[in-house]
Formats: structure tokens, sequence, C-alpha cells
């Protein structure tokens, strides 16, 4: 078992494990996390294959268009952390998709109306704006986003006790989304059970998923990841819970 391993051990591999990207392997073995429902991966790779020209924002590593069974003629995505931007030019080679480093706020640097589908997957932020201005007439957005107080267990395990959040809930996107000028016609939200097995996957996803410990370093929270350590040796995995919402909004 892992956590027949010490925690400076643990914690000194999951420190030099790379994240670039948004591949999650590292993890096998070591926590789980539930998939919402709608199968967002399948969803893009079903309309990528009914378009002319698409375009993916904060793609990571290009995880989701690499799937993409049959890409359009004008595939391209956008990212924005620099480590990212080599991870995701291997892997969308493949599907012909050119990758363009941006900076974290608009402009995106594209003609207006110039995509018939606008995905992402876990923006950082959406700018409903900018997404309504480059999507041609009867063009969509479709995005699987994070939902308020998302994996709150595992925040306030290292943070301590946390407000209500304020922010990422669904109707304020629909909100947003109508004030750019464009129409929601699907919202969904799931709740996914999340466990963690052991102290060194706990310190990997927040290295990882930056939002859920702003500004997390394993010298700054040594402590409160060892009362951590020692919780999942007397009491068994952790278990937090990762919300989402799937949302699509088309401009007529």
């Amino acid at each position: 078992m892992v956590t027949d391993r010490g925690f400076d051990e643990l914690v000194t591999e999951a420190e030099a494990a790379p994240v670039e990207g948004w591949d999650f392997s590292w993890l096998d073995g070591r926590a789980t996390e539930e998939r919402p429902p709608w199968g967002y991966a399948r969803l893009v790779g079903a309309r990528l294959a009914t378009v002319h020209a698409a375009l993916d924002i904060d793609t990571g590593g290009g995880e989701v268009l690499a799937e993409a069974p049959a890409p359009p003629p004008l595939l391209v995505a956008t990212e924005a952390w620099p480590p990212n931007v080599p991870v995701a030019r291997r892997n969308l080679h493949r599907v012909g998709a050119s990758v363009v480093r941006v900076a974290q706020r608009p402009p995106l640097p594209f003609r207006d109306a110039t995509f018939d589908l606008v995905v992402s997957r876990h923006p950082v932020d959406t700018w409903w704006d900018e997404v309504a201005r480059v999507l041609r007439p009867g063009g969509s957005y479709l995005s699987q986003q994070i939902g308020p107080g998302t994996m709150r267990e595992l925040s306030e395990a290292i943070l301590g006790p946390l407000p209500p959040p304020e922010h990422r809930h669904p109707e304020h996107a629909v909100a947003a989304a109508e004030a750019a000028g464009l129409t929601v016609v699907d919202l969904r939200t799931a709740t996914l059970r999340t466990v963690f097995h052991d102290i060194g996957a706990v310190v990997w996803f927040l290295r990882k998923v930056v939002w859920t410990v702003p500004g997390f370093t394993v010298d700054r929270y040594r402590t409160e990841l060892r009362r951590l350590d020692e919780r999942i040796r007397a009491e068994g995995p952790f278990v937090a819970h990762a919300r989402r919402f799937l949302i699509e909004a088309r401009r007529g």
C-alpha cells in the first residue's frame, strides 16, 4: 500500500512529479473522481464532426481535442500557461490543430464571426463578450465548468473554514451569457465524489489544480499536510466533492 510509505517520501515524490497539461494519470491507483454523466469529450467530438471551424479556449494540454474522431478543417486551440503550450502542440498534431499562446485576459486574437463552435473545459474565466464576438451567427459555445464550492472539503482541510462560495454559480454564467447576446440552450450540474488514498496524491492535486488552495506550496502548508496525512492513515481515504456544470449557449 502507498500509505506504508512515510509522509516525507510521499510528499517529496509528489513535489517532483510533472504537472504540465491536463492529464491526471499520475493519480492512477492513488485517487479517483467520478465523471460527469454527460461525457464532455464525447459531446465535443460529436460536435466537431459537424462544423467547419472550431476553437478550444484554455485547452490545457489539448487532451479533449486530441480525442476528436473527425476534426473540422479549421481547428484552433488557445492556452495561456506557457508550460502547457508545447504539450498541447504535441498532442494536437495528430488532429491538425493550431495552438496559439494567448494572454490570460481578452481580447482573443481572432476576427469576428470566425468559428462555428467554441468549446472550453474548465476555463479559468469565461469572457462571454469575446466568445460571442468570434462565433458566427448560429454558432454555439459548449463548456464544462467548475461549479461553486468545488473540492471545498479539501480546501478547508488545508485552509480551515471558508465563507460560502460567491463565484462560479451556474446562474451567474447564464446571466453573463445572456448579457453578451447569447441564448443558453442547455444547463446541467453534477456533484462528483473524489477520493484521495494518500497525502502524495493530495500534494500533486494541489500543485496542479491551483485554485483549490491558492498559493499552495508544501513548505507553506507542511503542518496542515502532515495533519491530513495522519487523518488518512487513521481513518482511511479522504473524500471531497467536485462540482461541475455543462453550459451551451448559441449566437442568434
